[in-house]
Formats: C-alpha cells, structure tokens, sequence
C-alpha cells in the first residue's frame, strides 16, 4: 500500500485557477463601470443639452411677454382704442363664423343615447376664446342625460361637460319628456386640416 504525503512547508495550491476565476469576476466588473460611466456622461451632457435648450425657451418666452405687455399697452392708449375695439369685435365674428351648427349636431348625434333629445342648444363665447354650449336635452330618466355627459366627456369635442339643472316633468313644457336637464360644455372644433388628413 502506497500513502503521499506532502512534507513541503507550504502546500501546493492551483493558484492558476483562482486567478482565472477572480480576474474574470475583476474583467466583468471593470466593464460594467465602464459602462456606468459611459451612461452617466451621456446622461449629464444630455442633460446639460436639454438645460440650454430650457433656457433658451424661457428666454424666447420672456422676450414674447414683453412683446404682448408692449402691444397691450399701445392698445390700451386712448388714440388706439378704437381700432382695439374694432379688432376685438372682428375677432369674435371670425370665431362665429367659424361656427358650424352642422359640425356640432353631427357631434352630438354620435355621442347622443336612445330616448334623448335636444330641446334647444345655445353658443356663446367664455372669456378665454372657448366656445361654451348650453344644451337643454328631453328625456326619459336622469341616468340618460348622465350617460350622454360621460359620452361627451369621453369625446374629443366636449371638454367640462356637466348637468347644471334639471327639470321635472311638472314644470317641463316639453310634451312627452319625464324630465329636461340644463348641460353646458366647453365645444373643441374639428380642425379642417386635420379633418382631411383623417379622411385619407
């Protein structure tokens, strides 16, 4: 029978193996830093891109701000006002010619559910140069006039749509109506160029 047995001071260990093995762990993580370094350079000089370009557009906003306060200002003088009025006036009978009552009832066929109708429908002009409608629709049941609103809202057309009033059936003059209900929305046109490019 045959023993081995190591006499040597310091055994032998296969150190090749063990350099093998941490000098790939070592290789593996210096890319994996490089690679975090590469990202967080790439994202500080995008970064400090998109920070001109903020700047450069606050700048340009300022300067267009000052421009406004400059031409409201020259307007608001008293040998302008007539014109000012006269622009205000030619403004809004663009916008109400812009108007179409086919557009609007085409929108509201779609967006209209069974057994409700429109009573009478009312434009008019809010403050910011949104076109409000106030509709008085007849129906059946109050659940009726709460899906067309959720019909509107859901729409591109009608923004801020919400039932300001309902009438009974007593004190409604509609003939065969339950109830009538006072709905007023905020109306968003369908721009023309846009429509033909839909249509294509």
């Amino acid at each position: 029978m045959r023993i081995d047995i190591n006499l040597a001071s310091q055994p032998y260990e296969d150190s090749r193996q063990l350099w093998l093995r941490w000098g790939s762990i070592v290789a593996v993580l210096g890319l994996l830093a490089l690679a975090l370094l590469y990202a967080t350079i790439s994202g500080w000089l995008a970064a400090s891109k998109d920070r001109a370009l903020i700047q450069q557009q606050q700048h340009e906003i300022a300067q267009r701000d000052a421009a406004k306060v400059r031409a409201e200002t020259t307007l608001n003088l008293p040998e302008n006002r007539s014109t000012r009025d006269r622009s205000q006036f030619l403004n809004d009978l663009f916008q109400r010619k812009a108007f179409s009552w086919t557009k609007v009832f085409e929108d509201l066929e779609r967006v209209m559910p069974p057994r409700l109708h429109v009573v009478s429908i009312q434009p008019e002009m809010a403050g910011n140069n949104q076109l409000m409608l106030k509709l008085k629709v007849g129906g059946e049941s109050r659940e009726r006039a709460q899906e067309l609103v959720r019909k509107m809202e859901s729409s591109q057309r009608f923004q801020q749509t919400h039932i300001r009033e309902e009438i009974s059936a007593q004190s409604s003059q509609a003939q065969g109506d339950n109830v009538e209900f006072n709905i007023s929305a905020t109306y968003i046109p369908e721009i023309e160029g846009r429509a033909r490019r839909g249509a294509r």
